[in-house]
């Protein structure tokens, strides 16, 4: 379980991962897998599952293409379902969060966890019909989000379903008011003991 260092020779080449999985994969692995001031611990299965996640955006999108092509830039919110609404404030709230994980705090690896959060809230509705403009929305934020890490995959989803280049876009801008919470849920404990909530 040693980190990866020349002097222990239990270097791995980057060149055999960028052959088999491609060079999105590596790059997603190597931030993803630990902050950037620490070692990075070689894993197969991370970056197994870094090619799988990247598998998982381009099925979702995928899923979502009609609706993308058809969704509009800008559009009435009041129009979504409560879910529909409950997924764009976990795309706005992930858009806060990786802003600030990667400005302030160079934290990718924790960037790169919202935005597989993100992926997996996607997944609801997979077989569902969504909202064209909710999905548009979406599709914009996460392959701008997701650039700077991913950049090929990026560009040709960016191409595909927007026209232009990903890398040329402004970064994304959140809604304070999507990311305000309707209710909330407060437990009232006394001595230790939830007794209300």
């Amino acid at each position: 379980g040693a980190k990866m260092s020349k002097s222990l020779g239990n270097v791995v080449s980057p060149e055999e991962i960028i052959d088999k999985y491609g060079a999105d994969t590596a790059r997603l692995f190597i931030l993803f897998a630990a902050p950037v001031e620490k070692d990075l611990e070689w894993s197969d299965k991370g970056v197994e599952g870094s090619f799988r996640f990247l598998n998982r955006v381009w099925r979702i999108l995928g899923i979502f293409e009609n609706a993308i092509k058809a969704g509009a830039d800008s559009y009435d919110t009041a129009a979504l379902t409560d879910e529909e609404k409950d997924f764009r404030r976990a795309i706005h709230k992930t858009a806060k969060k990786v802003t600030e994980d990667v400005r302030d705090k160079f934290a990718f690896n924790t960037a790169i966890s919202s935005l597989m959060e993100l992926v997996n809230a996607a997944h609801n509705f997979q077989d569902k019909e969504i909202n064209p403009n909710l999905a548009r929305e979406f599709a914009s934020n996460l392959l701008r989000m997701l650039a700077p890490f991913v950049p090929h995959i990026t560009a040709e989803l960016w191409e595909k379903f927007f026209g232009g280049d990903v890398h040329k876009q402004s970064w994304v801008t959140y809604d304070e008011a999507a990311i305000a919470e309707d209710t909330v849920e407060i437990v009232v404990q006394i001595n230790g003991k939830v007794r209300d909530r």
